[in-house]
C-alpha cells in the first residue's frame, strides 16, 4: 500500500524499460543478475533507503555489526528487486510461476458454504501481489483497500491497482477512510484484502514484535468482530527463481465479548498476527519488506517515518 503524500520516487520508465527488456532478452536469472549492480548503487547513495530497511534490520539481526548489517541491508534489496521484476513478469505472461498453496481446499470450502464474505489479511512482507493470482480459481469478488500509486512508471510497469480480473480498489483517502465500502462488500459476500502491518496514521495497538514494543493498526480486526466474519492471513514466501509458496491456513476469527474497552479486546489478535509475521520473517528473513519503523508511533498523517520503495504496497 503506498501513501498518497508525495514520498521520493524511486523507479523511472528508463530504469523499468531497461529491466522488462533484460528479462526478454537474458530470461529471470540474467534480469536478477542486474540487480546486484543496480541495488548497490541503492546502497552507496540512496541514505533514505538504507535509513529505512535498518528498522528492521536491527531488530532482526540485532548482534550484526556495522559490515553485517550493511550486508543484511544489501541483501533485503536484492530480494525486493527480484519479487518486483517476479511481479511484472507474471503480470505480462512471460513466466509461468509454480504457486504452491497451503490450506487452499480449506479456503475453497470456506468461500463456497458461505455467502459471507472474508478479509484477507496482507503485509508487508513475501509478495502478495503475486499470490492473488494463485488464488483466482475462489468465486468471489477482490476489493483491494489501497491508496493510489503516484509513480506513473510504478503503475504502468507494475499495474499496481490494474489488476486482471474480478479486482476493485477501495481508496482508504474516501470517507471515513473507506469503511462502508468495506462492510458493503462483506456484506455481500466479497473479499476484502487490507494490509496489517502499516499503520498509515490510523490507530495503533502496541504489542512486542521482533523483541521490542512496535505499532500495529487494528481496523480490520475491528471490521472482522463487528462483521462476524473470518480474517484469511495471506503470506506468499519466494522459495527459489520459479517457486512460490502460498499459505493462506491461519484464519483468524475476533470477535467483541460485551462492550467494554473494545480496542484491548482487539489485542490478542493483533498479536498473533505480528506473530506470524515473526514466524515467516524468521524463515525469510530477507522477504521483509517494511522500509518504515513500525517501532515509532506514526502521527496522524502517517509521516512519522521514512519513505517507501517504488511499488510497495
Amino acid at each position: 500500500m503506498t501513501t498518497s503524500f508525495k514520498n521520493k520516487k524511486r523507479g523511472n520508465r528508463l530504469g523499468f524499460w531497461f529491466f522488462r527488456v533484460s528479462l526478454s532478452v537474458f530470461g529471470l536469472k540474467g534480469a536478477y543478475g542486474l540487480l546486484y549492480f543496480v541495488c548497490l548503487y541503492y546502497f552507496l547513495f540512496d541514505r533514505t533507503a538504507v535509513s529505512a530497511a535498518r528498522a528492521y534490520i536491527h531488530r532482526k539481526f540485532p548482534k550484526a555489526g556495522f559490515w553485517k548489517s550493511c550486508f543484511h541491508i544489501y541483501m533485503l534489496f536484492i530480494n525486493q528487486g527480484k519479487q518486483l521484476i517476479d511481479r511484472y513478469a507474471a503480470v505480462s505472461g512471460q513466466v509461468d510461476f509454480d504457486m504452491r498453496v497451503n490450506g487452499y481446499e480449506r479456503l475453497i470450502n470456506m468461500a463456497d458454504n458461505s455467502d459471507q464474505g472474508f478479509i484477507l489479511l496482507t503485509s508487508h512482507v513475501g509478495n502478495w501481489q503475486i499470490a492473488l493470482t494463485a488464488l483466482n480459481k475462489i468465486d468471489k469478488k477482490v476489493y483491494l483497500l489501497m491508496r493510489q500509486e503516484d509513480n506513473p512508471a510504478v503503475i504502468e510497469t507494475l499495474q499496481v491497482g490494474i489488476e486482471k480480473g474480478a479486482i476493485e480498489i477501495i481508496s482508504p483517502d474516501q470517507y471515513m477512510g473507506g469503511v462502508i465500502e468495506i462492510m458493503n462488500a462483506l456484506k455481500n459476500g466479497h473479499i476484502v484484502s487490507i494490509m496489517g502491518d502499516r499503520s498509515y496514521g490510523v490507530n495503533t495497538l502496541d504489542i512486542p514484535f521482533l523483541g521490542e514494543t512496535a505499532y500495529f493498526p487494528y481496523s480490520a480486526f475491528s471490521i472482522a468482530a463487528a462483521q462476524g466474519c473470518p480474517i484469511v492471513v495471506l503470506f506468499a514466501a519466494k522459495v527459489d527463481d520459479m517457486s512460490y509458496l502460498v499459505d493462506v491456513t491461519s484464519i483468524l476469527r475476533p470477535e467483541y465479548k460485551g462492550r467494554i474497552n473494545k480496542k484491548e479486546q482487539l489485542r490478542y489478535w493483533v498479536m498473533s498476527f505480528a506473530e506470524l509475521i515473526e514466524a515467516f520473517v524468521s524463515k525469510h528473513p530477507y522477504q521483509c519488506f517494511l522500509f518504515h519503523d513500525v517501532w515509532k508511533k506514526e502521527s496522524v498523517d502517517g509521516r512519522a517515518t521514512g519513505q517507501e520503495f517504488a511499488g510497495d504496497s
